[in-house]
């Protein structure tokens, strides 16, 4: 067996030890097509658990995962940032009037006001798909996992199945608190039923506010 000179061995120390820190991540392949790049994935029961490279972790069927590969070029520790934007694929559609269309067309199928989805869409993402807060929500309307796991999402980031979770979770709540009272159902949507029954409205959170506030605004309301 042939062995490395001395002064290699040192060398390659060396280089290894003046190298900047990185991490290690994994290549996960989803049963719809789309490569992810993720920090880690384990198997807990029937669902996987994907840690995000930035922070935060979803969870999807476990039978949604066929591959998981280490991906082979390292990236460096991330530092903390308000959102982030998990560096995937192109995802289709790419342009904003495409996503328009697209939100039209699904809130139009669910029963959804167009106006209040794409005021949704705009405040959670600004319209972008692939969007991942510190908190772990997902997507152009921003699925938290247990949401994610409650309507069997494959893809969160997928902007069709995204649209059909958000804006089925959205009119779930807007038949909840009946006409009229849009202002409950954004507030449930951002905070949570809980906090909205526990303060019989909208609960005194400045970001809660804020965030009825914005889209009440751009719907003309």
């Amino acid at each position: 067996m042939q062995t490395r000179p001395r002064w290699l061995v040192a060398a390659v120390g060396l280089l290894a030890g003046l190298a900047p820190a990185t991490a290690t991540a994994e290549l996960v392949t989803l049963r719809s097509g789309r490569v992810l790049s993720v920090a880690s994935v384990h198997f807990d029961g029937d669902q996987a658990v994907i840690v995000l490279r930035g922070g935060g972790q979803m969870r999807a069927p476990r039978d949604s995962v066929v591959a998981v590969a280490p991906d082979e070029v390292p990236y460096p520790e991330p530092a903390p940032e308000p959102a982030i934007v998990v560096p995937v694929e192109p995802v289709a559609p790419a342009s904003r009037a495409d996503l328009v269309a697209l939100i039209d067309e699904r809130a139009a199928h669910h029963g959804v006001d167009t106006r209040l989805a794409r005021a949704v869409v705009m405040v959670e993402s600004n319209y972008q798909a692939e969007a991942v807060s510190p908190k772990g929500a997902m997507g152009l309307m921003q699925l938290m996992p247990a949401t994610a796991r409650q309507y069997a999402l494959e893809d969160p980031f997928d902007p069709r199945q995204n649209l059909d979770a958000g804006l089925r979770h959205l009119r779930g709540l807007l038949d909840r608190y009946g006409k009229g009272r849009e202002s409950l159902a954004l507030a449930a949507y951002n905070a949570g039923e809980g906090a909205v029954s526990r303060y019989g409205g909208i609960p005194p959170y400045r970001e809660t506010q804020d965030y009825v506030r914005r889209i009440l605004t751009l719907t003309g309301r």
